[in-house]
Order: structure tokens, then sequence, then C-alpha cells
């Protein structure tokens, strides 16, 4: 079988781009339960775009996950975040799937990825076996599904990319999925470019009222407008069998009949999946947490989904005039929904607008900026946000305020402190923190100390102060006692935490030993899996030493029997 395989990758791979990009009935589902999703390829997500399927996995962990096609095992990624235990299968005809958030491998893999975590001694690892390591097979077991990494959730998260690593709508190759409902309207939103354009006498984004019609689809009131124009949607799908709000596939505008914009969410590339904060309208997202993904193209969007875009997506309602602009929303299956929007040409010499907020700081996107006050300063390299902007920017206390988080930067910006003021004992101890919420509660930005500096590389505008943490994490057992027998247990399982800074890594041994302990952040658990074959005496001592991301270290240890 190996090298029947091998020789057919090295045929097939070089033709597999020459025919039809998206082969059908190749791929099957990877699970043996009907296709239900959590989430939908290319919906939004907070900055970035869903580069997968979310299939639900009955609210549980375990199922069985199947090889959606034969091919070899060409990647391997545990991680404690992000997409947990993951595989990625490289398939004859260039293509690779991968799964995530998975809760163990199939044994082959398991001993294959254990041994390495052992040679290592670490749980989290990323490794490339070789073409002939690891071959599988057409409906081969592989995994099993679980909850691992950023997972809010027990689901599978099922990818198809292709040979340039671009995720693609697995749903194009034949996968299928319930969808008889049509897209939701929730929101239409008008948006005046320039000093002179209005919309209803307004010269700022402006909620259209929406009105269903009969058939389904919607209209909203007519409005008065002049000069150049753009709208923006909220809307979400629903498929049959789930109740979840999922992302649509295609959006089409058109303008008295000519469509003038359109986006088509069935294939994207990691480099650009930042710019969905582009797309969206981030600033209404982060004060409403609602997403109004913008019908027209700024400029500084680099995204490859646009499609038949004429004027960047932008009308000229001019004076005097009547006209018709149209949307079409549709989701993979061809349901859509239309929403017309009436346009009468009137130019009004009573512009209601909001004032602009000026600052003493103005920072030029195609150019590099620093801001410095006391001693903290903030380093802005070019082309770090979309637009030019006034930016509130001040440093008092220990405390920088840098604008609010409702500006997407597309690159990251380094704020750093100047400590050199704080007695020598203290400075191990601070960390540079982000105050969130109305109860301004700090939270750890990854932070590096070089000398008397202490610095933060980050996309996030906001409030920032320095902060100390004095404090060990906490480690305590959960299923075992000092000097207990442990014969008949599966698993040693600790809980450890850390209140300020966070955890930053843990160390564990038997015996003098290494042992793999598998750390879970959203349970803060560390389980070790006896069967692991690591003990061979009556007699064990466990020592378990824990870091948070100061320093601060705590050490556990105690005894246990075992046959």
């Amino acid at each position: 079988m190996a090298k029947s395989l091998i020789i057919v990758f090295i045929v097939v791979s070089q033709l597999s781009f020459a025919q039809n990009p998206y082969p059908q009935d190749y791929f099957r589902n990877p699970l043996d339960v009907t296709l239900v999703l959590s989430g939908t390829f290319a919906e939004l997500r907070s900055n970035h775009f869903h580069s997968g399927l979310d299939i639900k996995t009955q609210q549980r962990e375990g199922l069985k996950v199947y090889t959606a096609a034969a091919g070899y095992i060409s990647r391997i990624k545990i991680s404690h975040w992000g997409y947990g235990k993951a595989l990625y299968i490289t398939h004859p005809n260039g293509y690779t799937t991968v799964y995530a958030h998975l809760q163990k491998f199939a044994p082959k893999i398991e001993a294959y990825i254990k041994k390495l975590q052992y040679e290592k001694e670490s749980y989290e690892i990323e490794v490339f076996p070789k073409i002939t390591e690891l071959l599988v097979d057409t409906d081969e077991v592989i995994a099993y599904s679980g909850n691992t990494g950023g997972s809010g959730g027990p689901h599978l998260h099922f990818e198809i990319r292709d040979n340039k690593e671009r995720p693609i709508n697995p749903m194009l190759f034949g996968i299928d999925v319930k969808d008889s409902k049509r897209p939701m309207i929730l929101g239409i939103y008008a948006y005046p470019i320039g000093q002179d354009s209005h919309v209803n006498n307004i010269n700022e984004k402006t909620k259209l009222r929406i009105v269903p019609t009969n058939d389904g689809d919607y209209t909203t009131e007519a409005i008065d407008a002049f000069g150049k124009i753009g709208f923006g949607v909220v809307t979400y799908d629903q498929q049959d069998l789930a109740a979840n709000k999922n992302g649509v596939s295609n959006i089409q505008a058109f303008y008295n009949g000519n469509k003038n914009f359109e986006i088509d969410f069935k294939r994207f590339s990691f480099s650009e999946t930042k710019h969905l904060n582009r797309l969206i309208d981030y600033a209404h997202f982060k004060e409403e947490k609602s997403r109004i993904q913008k019908l027209f193209v700024e400029k500084n969007n680099p995204l490859s989904m646009y499609n038949n875009v004429v004027d960047d997506g932008y009308i000229i309602a001019e004076d005097s005039t009547a006209s018709v602009y149209k949307l079409r929303v549709s989701d993979y299956k061809g349901n859509d929904t239309w929403v017309t929007i009436p346009i009468s040409g009137k130019k009004s010499n009573t512009i209601k607008s909001k004032p602009r907020k000026t600052t003493q700081h103005f920072v030029y996107a195609d150019q590099s900026n620093v801001l410095e006050k006391d001693n903290i300063s903030v380093y802005i390299p070019s082309n770090t946000f979309y637009d030019d902007f006034f930016i509130d920017f001040d440093a008092k206390n220990d405390t920088l305020t840098l604008h609010e988080s409702t500006v997407p930067a597309q690159k990251n910006f380094t704020i750093s402190f100047d400590i050199s003021r704080y007695q020598e004992k203290d400075k191990d101890k601070l960390f540079i923190a982000r105050k969130i919420g109305y109860k301004d509660f700090v939270t750890y930005s990854s932070t590096k100390r070089k000398g008397n500096i202490l610095s933060s590389s980050t996309k996030t505008l906001g409030t920032y102060t320095l902060s100390t943490d004095v404090d060990s994490p906490k480690i305590r057992p959960i299923n075992f006692q000092d000097g207990k027998w442990l014969s008949k247990y599966r698993y040693l399982k600790m809980k450890i935490t850390d209140d300020v800074s966070g955890i930053k890594n843990y160390r564990a041994t038997i015996n003098g030993k290494w042992i793999l302990m598998e750390y879970d952040y959203k349970k803060n658990s560390l389980i070790y899996d006896f069967n692991d074959n690591i003990i061979s005496e009556t007699k064990n001592n466990l020592k378990i030493i824990v870091t948070d991301n100061v320093g601060n270290s705590s050490t556990f240890e105690a005894t246990f029997f075992r046959k």
C-alpha cells in the first residue's frame, strides 16, 4: 500500500490542478454522523475569517474521526491554544485536509507523537512527518473528536486547503449540509463619504429602517441622499438542523440594475485573513458587538474575495434623480434574500454632522510614528493602521492612554515603559497590563525586559499600565492525596492557577523522570496518563513546578504508590 500510494502522489499531484480545481465525491464527511454545523466557512470571527467547517459532535467528545481521503500525515501540531491537537493530511490530488480540537489521535499516531514529546520533554510540539512515515487509507480512523485548544465546546474543526495553503470552502467539494433557509437581514446602513455627502440630511453613518415584504425579502424606507454613498449590511444564515447564526456565502449589490459589488467567501489566504477588520465597520463592532459588512472597498484593503467591483462599490446620488440600490445575500445552497433601497437624489443645504474629534497627536498611516511622554513611549511602524487619524495619547502615573480599541491595526506596535526609578528587587515582578471593561480589570500583555525597559508588542489600542505580580501560582491535586495508592487509576489530575500574570510554563516529573502532563487552560487542569508506562516502581515521588509570566514559581511534591 505504501509504495503504490507514493507513486500515486508523484503522478497525480502533477495533474491535479490541470483538471477541475474542486473535485466532487473525493472527500468524505470526516465523521459518521449527520453533518450539522456550528460554524461555516469564512464566517466573520474576531480578527479573522473562519477557515473551515465546525462540525457538531452531539455535544460530546470521543467520536471517531476518519480520513476524508487517503494520503499521508504531513503535519501534527499540539498547542495549549488555537487548534489544540491538530492533524494535517496531504492527499495525492494536491489538497490538504485539517482536523482540529481533537481529543486524542489513533494509536499509531499517538505513539508516534508521544515518543517525540518525551524526547523533547514538551507537551506543545509541531512536527512534519515524511511521506513514508504515517500513510493513512480511505476511511481510516485517525483521531477522536474533542474540545482542545481554543475551542468553545466539543466539535470537529475541518478544513480543505489547496497546495498554496489557502483554505477553501469544503462544501465546494461536494460535502453537503441540509439548508433550505434564506439568510436573515438584521440591519442596513448608509455611509456618506466626504463632507458634502449626506443621507436624510445627515453626514454620518445612518441606520435604515428595514421592512419585510410578503415574498420574504426586504425593502428599506426611501432615503434622500446626495453625493458619494456606501452601504453596509448585518446578516447571518442558518442551516436546517441547527440554530446557530452562521456566515453567508456571497453578497452582491446592484445600482440601477447594474452590478457594482460582489464578495464571494469561497477561498482566502491566511496572509489576508486579518483584513476582515477592513471589511467590517470595526468601531461599530467594538461598541455594539455587531458586525456590519461594508459593501464598498476602502483604500489599503487587500482582500482577494471581491469581484465585479465598480467605483469601489460606492454610488453617486445626484440631485433631482431617482435610483434603486439592491442587495442580494446568498448562502452556499443558493438560498438568497434581496433588499431594495429606493433613493431620491436631493441636495440639502442644512446637513447635520458630528464634529470631528481632534487631539494633539496625529498618526500618518504610511509613516512610522513615535509618541513619548515621561517614562512611556509608543513606536508605531509604517502601515500599522489603515487610515490617518487623530490619536488620543497621554501618560500619567505609569498609565498609558492610547486611544480606544475602536481602530483596527494590521500589524503590531510596541509600548515601552522605563522602570529605572523602581527598586531593583521590584523590577522582576513588573509587567505591562491592559485595562479592560468598566472595572479596569488588568490582563497580562506579553512583556519583555531589556535592562530598565519593559516592552510589549500588541495590535490593540486602549489603556495600559504597569502592574505587579508577587504571588506564586497555586497547585493542588484533584483526584488523589499524598501517600495514596493509585493502582486502579488511569489518570493523575492536578489543578493549576495564577490570578495575576497567568501561567507561563510547567514541568512535572515522577522519580526524576519527565512526564507528559496535558494542560487545559479552560479547566486549569494538568492530566497525566499512567498508560504512558513511565512508572516502574511501587513508591513514586511526584514533583510539579509551575511558573507564571513574571517568574514566580511554585513547587508541589507528593508520594503515591502503584503496582
